[in-house]
């Protein structure tokens, strides 16, 4: 919570117009939040005087040069609102928040939030985006997992690195995620895996063991069969986000048509049974060439028939086979 004083200091300086008070407690509340390691939050803060015409630079904490070449730090800007979950899912990710949110209750009566997650399911369905946006609502730094600088050709090297990783993780109040996690968590129990794979899971499992509750660990897999099940067993929540139903693909198409301000011509419905099976990344492709189009088609732009055009191309794609057409 705020101190009282900054509070008060932000309304007077709303109410008089006073820029430069506005400004001075604004740094004060970055300052504040900052100290408290919310640096995503001090961030926005920050950007926000930025953005609203001033010429203050944003600063940003960083992450330590002896990890750089290990993390990616993503500013997050992904909410929960701006993605299409199952409805179980979006309800565990609010419980999960809240958890943490209300962490010092949990601790009152000896409890710890969830803080490791599997994600699950085909790629291009939000298992990254979903990652970003608990990120995003936790209000803290999204570090990403640069496997080109995790992985190593020598003996012991990853399960080093992996140790480095881990030790500055629990330095800070962040979401940890690893996307593709069957990269290093592969079952053990695989004839063809040599025993440096057994050993980098070994390190692994003991590095997710002494992670602490502050440090969320979001793993995203679309192969989950591959991990080795004591890894799998590790996780307290197991999502699986699937290719869009028909209905979640309307929902798509009617978002799409805020952005378009413009009415696509067809019934949505219909329009969403063509697009069966497309993921989410597909449809974000399919709506991006309707507004590439739109705007290079203006002042006289028909919607309708741009629609129709994409349609046309997104039934007569080229689909990689699947399994079972290899097999015949």
């Amino acid at each position: 919570m705020a101190r009282a004083d900054l509070l008060i200091n932000l309304v007077k300086a709303g109410s008089s117009g006073d820029h430069a008070l506005f400004k001075k407690t604004v740094e004060a509340l970055a300052a504040e939040e900052r100290a408290k390691q919310h640096h995503v939050l001090a961030d926005r803060l920050i950007g926000n005087i930025k953005s609203n015409g001033s010429s203050y630079q944003l600063t940003t904490n960083g992450i330590d040069e002896k990890v750089q070449n290990l993390l990616f730090d993503i500013q997050p800007k992904i909410s929960l609102q701006d993605l299409i979950l199952p409805g179980m899912v979006l309800t565990e990710c609010k419980e999960l928040i809240e958890e943490h949110q209300r962490r010092e209750l949990l601790h009152s009566y000896n409890l710890e939030p969830r803080n490791r997650i599997l994600l699950a399911g085909p790629p291009g369905n939000g298992k990254t985006s979903l990652a970003e946006a608990i990120a995003q609502e936790l209000m803290v730094p999204f570090f990403v997992v640069r496997y080109e600088g995790i992985i190593g050709s020598y003996l012991g090297e990853t399960a080093t690195r992996l140790k480095k990783l881990f030790e500055y993780a629990r330095t800070r109040n962040c979401v940890l995620f690893f996307d593709e996690f069957d990269a290093i968590g592969k079952e053990r129990g695989d004839v063809h895996e040599t025993g440096e794979i057994k050993r980098v899971v070994s390190s692994l499992l003991m590095q997710i063991d002494t992670l602490p509750s502050y440090v969320v660990v979001v793993t995203a897999s679309n192969h989950p069969e591959l991990l080795d099940r004591a890894v799998w067993r590790r996780f307290q929540l197991k999502m699986l986000l699937p290719k869009p139903s028909i209905s979640q693909v309307e929902e798509w198409l009617i978002r799409f048509e805020k952005r378009l301000k413009n009415q696509l011509g067809h019934s949505l419905n219909v329009l969403a049974k063509r697009l069966e099976g497309a993921s989410f990344a597909e449809l974000e492709d399919f709506c991006t060439d309707i507004l590439r189009r739109n705007t290079l088609s203006l002042p006289d732009s028909n919607i309708k028939k741009i629609v129709d055009e994409r349609i046309k191309q997104w039934e007569t794609r080229f689909v990689l086979p699947s399994k079972k057409e290899k097999a015949k």
